[in-house]
């Protein structure tokens, strides 16, 4: 093991018991195959599954897991025209899991994300039956504050640039606070707590993953 991993298990550590204080509960994996195989512990037949746009769940193999399992399988990216995918949603918002990533993670254990249009934060925060957050370890930082500049400036220009996106970030390489039409900067949402006890769970990688 090297001293980074060992730094990654025994932050990890932490974070476990900050989370649980938080009513939610978490996991660590020590690497992206890890947290595949425990993710995938939650794909029994039968049951319905969908996910949030996310690089980090491509980066470890699960939605090429979710798409070969017997699970009924709700895909946003599958549907083209707006009556379908307003279907789509309403299905998404009872799944029985919902798997997506967080853009920061606080030492005291809060998630933080921003969206465009809040389809994942909107599942995160509420619908789901569980919501099933996977994180490589670099996402950590001190505080929220932190985590709102490290988003802004470090996720969403790649972010941009991946998606296509005409904003002032993928050009610049870092925030510009803009007001642009393809704007991926629009909902800040801080999850302090899980209000229902561990319908989020957590499974921290001790990896770099995502942006």
């Amino acid at each position: 093991m090297t001293p980074k991993q060992k730094y990654y298990e025994n932050l990890a550590d932490s974070l476990i018991e900050k989370f649980g204080l938080r009513q939610i509960e978490a996991y660590y994996a020590s690497d992206r195959k890890e947290a595949c195989q425990k993710a995938c512990r939650y794909l029994s037949p039968g049951c319905s599954v969908a996910w949030g746009g996310s690089v980090t769940l491509n980066e470890i193999g699960l939605i090429d897991a979710i798409k070969a399992s017997d699970c009924t399988v709700y895909d946003r990216f599958a549907v083209d025209t707006p009556e379908e995918k307003r279907e789509m949603f309403g299905r998404i918002a009872t799944c029985d899991y919902y798997f997506m990533s967080s853009n920061a993670i606080t030492l005291d254990g809060q998630l933080v994300n921003i969206d465009g249009n809040g389809n994942r934060v909107a599942s995160l925060i509420h619908g789901p039956q569980n919501v099933i957050v996977i994180a490589g370890m670099n996402k950590v930082v001190p505080d929220v504050e932190s985590a709102v500049k490290r988003i802004r400036n470090m996720a969403a220009p790649p972010n941009a640039v991946r998606l296509n996106y005409h904003t002032p970030c993928s050009e610049l390489g870092r925030c510009a606070d803009c007001f642009c039409e393809d704007c991926i900067c629009d909902q800040i949402v801080i999850t302090r707590r899980s209000f229902i006890p561990n319908r989020i769970k957590v499974i921290l990688v001790g990896e770099e993953l995502g942006y």
